[in-house]
């Protein structure tokens, strides 16, 4: 049994870094945000707390 093993360049490690970050921010502010503007009492008020506890202003 063989086994390919692949290494990645420098720029691609980077690269592929970076694109998962910015879709951690992007999933996290729809969380953050978007449960915010929620017409649920319990998913605003978790979401309000959270933006205060990292000094995001909301109001």
């Amino acid at each position: 049994m063989s086994v390919n093993a692949q290494t990645l360049s420098l720029a691609d490690r980077i690269s592929a870094r970076t694109v998962a970050g910015l879709m951690a921010l992007v999933i996290g502010s729809i969380l953050v945000f978007g449960v915010g503007l929620a017409n649920s009492q319990t998913l605003h008020d978790a979401a309000h707390d959270t933006r205060h506890s990292y000094g995001f202003p909301c109001h």
